[in-house]
């Protein structure tokens, strides 16, 4: 998203992001092409009339026989009359259903296809808006209105002459369909008519070819947001900066009470001595190398000190290594091996104390550490 462009404010000059597209495919707006609906029905109906045009013309041509076949006093039987009519509209329904059943298909699926699948009750929600007498003269009357009645008047044109021109090249066989017999000649008057809706349905193909680029455009065009609506929307998405301030502020303070527990389990806290504080842990028999377990500076290296004193874990002075272990190694991590040498003076040293202290010797003197060297590179943080 371009902050330096020349845009207004106000302008819908974004794409719409993927909450604004479900939010509009909820409420029931979805791209929609009629002639794609309708050439889909068409060509489906058309498949089905060449296919089972013979078999359902048949079957309502055996439907009429008998229809007018029914003598006097059952057509006078009131109850007999009313027998015969539900069982002629069951059998014409079974003639039916077949055709009907795939043109409701294909009406379904060319939507689908069009929009995404998805049924949402509230694009079903009552608009009376739309029951404004002046928003549907707007509409009538509107650029858009014109755009669509240009384009009706257009599709009318052209479907009006393939049709003449079908029933032109099929008007020697619709004459001839009165010599045949009955059953042949519904099953040619099937297969004609399939012929029929397969060149509408062509032609709508064709229409539909630019209709539905069309109406993508425009549905795309209809939720393009502004930049305010972006960074509204990505507020309420990630929350305000308010929000993330105090819950990043409620971590640190969540992680810095998780890092104090683990003081008094540390085996040493280097210090520089009141601005850096480390401390470190290692088990011979379960780590490689030693852990940082906590680490800070100025009032937190201060907490760490404090806790340190109270649970009687070492400190150790030695300025360049807490500042290499504070600068250069992550929480929790290992130390690298550059540090493995200061890091092995400064245990081996606690170690030497304590061995004297418990033998009643004196302390050895502590090693001086002052140079502390790393491969160069961007620090840890």
């Amino acid at each position: 998203m371009a902050e330096n462009d020349n845009s207004p404010a106000g302008e819908r000059t974004e794409q719409p992001t993927a909450k604004r597209l479900e939010q509009a495919r909820e409420q029931g707006q979805v791209p929609r092409s009629s002639d794609l609906s309708a050439a889909a029905v068409l060509l489906i109906a058309a498949g089905g009339l060449e296919l089972l045009g013979g078999w359902c013309g048949g079957q309502l041509h055996t439907l009429m026989r008998s229809g007018l076949s029914l003598s006097r006093e059952r057509a006078l039987d009131e109850s007999a009359a009313l027998g015969a009519f539900g069982s002629s509209a069951l059998h014409a329904l079974y003639a039916c259903a077949p055709l009907f059943g795939l043109t409701v298909l294909a009406a379904l699926a060319a939507p689908i296809a069009l929009g995404g699948r998805g049924f949402h009750f509230q694009a079903l929600a009552p608009d009376f808006s739309r029951l404004s007498p002046g928003a549907g003269f707007g509409r009538m009357f509107s650029a858009n209105g014109a755009v669509e009645l240009a384009k009706a008047f257009a599709k009318f044109l052209l479907l009006a002459l393939v049709a003449a021109l079908v029933l032109w090249q099929q008007s020697g066989a619709i004459l001839a369909l009165g010599a045949q017999p009955a059953p042949v000649a519904i099953a040619r008057a099937a297969s004609m008519a399939a012929f029929a809706l397969l060149a509408l349905a062509g032609t709508l193909a064709l229409i539909a070819g630019v209709d539905v680029p069309w109406q993508l455009w425009r549905y795309t065009q209809s939720l393009r947001m502004t930049r305010e609506q972006i960074r509204e929307e990505l507020k309420d998405t990630e929350g305000a900066p308010e929000i993330k301030g105090r819950i990043r502020k409620i971590q640190l303070e969540r992680a810095r009470r998780r890092m104090m527990r683990e003081v008094p389990k540390a085996d040493v806290v280097v210090v520089n001595p009141t601005h850096f504080a480390v401390a470190l842990r290692y088990d011979e028999q379960r780590m490689r190398a030693p852990l940082v377990v906590a680490k800070g500076q100025d009032l937190i290296a201060a907490r760490i000190r404090e806790i340190a004193e109270e649970h009687r874990v070492p400190i150790f002075e030695a300025p360049p290594l807490a500042r290499a272990l504070h600068r250069h190694v992550d929480l929790g991590a290992e130390i690298p091996a550059a540090l493995y040498v200061a890091v092995a003076q400064v245990l081996t040293y606690l170690a030497q104390v304590r061995a004297a202290r418990r033998d009643g010797a004196t302390p050895p003197p502590p090693p001086a550490i002052e140079d502390v060297s790393l491969d160069p590179g961007p620090p840890l943080h």
